[in-house]
């Protein structure tokens, strides 16, 4: 048996096709010989990250033990899996991996995809803490995480991204994401009507306990569908909102972080947890609108939903920036570009590692049709402000140099 970290570099990071039992069959191997603490299943197209985290650090800070599984990561794998704070180590993983390794066996392990191993790692390594917060990878209902059972599944806004696996209307990608709610389920803020009427609609069918944001914070009762077709009062504090926004814009969390955090708090509130307001401070959101120098900002947002929330904010702040950016070539760049042109000077191209890079050519092709200015990438100036957006490769390649 390789070390966990050969063997892992060894697994292709992208598939055109998954067979989607295989994970199944694994977990059901697995399963008998883990622990299972109580999950919290994040879904969504934008926000599943910064939501977690803000989950995770509240629920730390206030005494328990807590796992916070996302994807991927900006430097180092370990990012992926952190335990009460930290970054899981080495020696953690390298640990989970050979336990893993043997309960599975070669010839299972070897045939299970890059997201889905390092799911059921993570359920080694967390299985004697008491919350993991589980963000999935790509969809929902087939996506690796959701082979577990979820006391909550948190839905963060949801949008057109991922095409090729998910479906060009919001329609089918938000029925894809929302078949994967269990017993309960929130639905943050949305831009789509159509995703709440599909929430509505499985909600119903599986007799799920279903919240939605907007009316826990905005109505005396919030419409809970249980099985018996009760009303609920909402769950939220009332002074909730007056609370967390002086301390989100003393962060400088822009608008959509804001959001975010409610739905993180409200969702703790549905599932009674204790946690203190005032831990907000003590997170951490590297890679979320977050200021990596005095004059730049980076962000892995990477798809249509995530340029028009950064935008929103940027306008508030009555804000121009120099947009350092490249994209894969499965994004719909071309309408992001479009939302960004009204905030930014120019954009500077750098180059990212990985086969999936859109060709710069085309790129600047398109630029050019759309009449924004544009240029290599060499190096930050001091006189100007910089967005750096376009994906976690994107951000891996700007830290590395600076």
């Amino acid at each position: 048996m390789s070390s966990f970290k050969k063997f892992i570099e060894e697994k292709p990071l992208y598939y055109k096709e998954i067979d989607h039992e295989r994970v199944h069959i694994a977990y059901a191997m697995l399963k008998p010989h883990i622990k299972k603490p109580m999950v919290i299943h994040i879904v969504g197209t934008n926000g599943k990250g910064s939501t977690g985290r803000i989950m995770a650090t509240l629920l730390h800070l206030a005494g328990y033990d807590v796992g916070h599984f996302s994807s991927p990561h900006i430097l180092k794998f370990n990012e992926r899996i952190w335990l009460n704070g930290e970054d899981s180590s080495d020696e953690i993983l390298e640990e989970a991996h050979t336990r893993l390794y043997t309960i599975l066996g070669q010839e299972v392990c070897e045939g299970l995809s890059y997201f889905e191993y390092t799911t059921l790692l993570s359920f080694v390594v967390m299985e004697e803490l008491d919350v993991i917060i589980l963000e999935a990878g790509l969809g929902g209902e087939f996506d690796a995480t959701n082979v577990v059972d979820k006391e909550l599944s948190v839905i963060t806004p949801i949008g057109i991204d991922h095409q090729a696996f998910l479906g060009d209307s919001i329609e089918s990608i938000a029925t894809t994401k929302l078949n994967s709610i269990d017993k309960k389920a929130i639905i943050g803020f949305q831009q789509s009507d159509e995703v709440e009427r599909i929430a509505r609609k499985i909600s119903q069918e599986r007799g799920t306990e279903l919240y939605f944001l907007k009316d826990m914070l905005n109505s005396l009762e919030s419409e809970t569908l249980v099985p018996n077709k009760t009303r609920l009062k909402p769950l939220v504090k009332k002074d909730l909102e007056s609370k967390i926004l002086p301390l989100t814009e003393e962060m400088g969390w822009s608008g959509y972080l804001y959001e975010n955090t409610l739905l993180a708090i409200s969702a703790l509130d549905i599932l009674g947890l204790n946690y203190d307001i005032e831990s907000l401070r003590e997170v951490k959101l590297f890679g979320r609108f977050y200021q990596f120098l005095p004059n730049v900002i980076i962000d892995v947002g990477h798809n249509l939903l995530a340029s028009e929330a950064i935008v929103k904010t940027l306008k508030a702040k009555n804000q121009k920036v120099v947009l350092i950016y490249n994209t894969l070539d499965d994004k719909d760049y071309i309408s992001i570009l479009k939302v960004f042109a009204p905030v930014i000077k120019w954009v500077e191209v750098i180059p990212i590692s990985t086969a999936r890079a859109v060709d710069i050519d085309i790129l600047y092709k398109n630029l050019k049709k759309l009449s924004i200015t544009y240029k290599k990438f060499n190096s930050i100036k001091d006189e100007n402000s910089y967005l750096v957006f376009g994906s976690f490769y994107v951000v891996e390649a700007f830290i590395k140099k600076n």
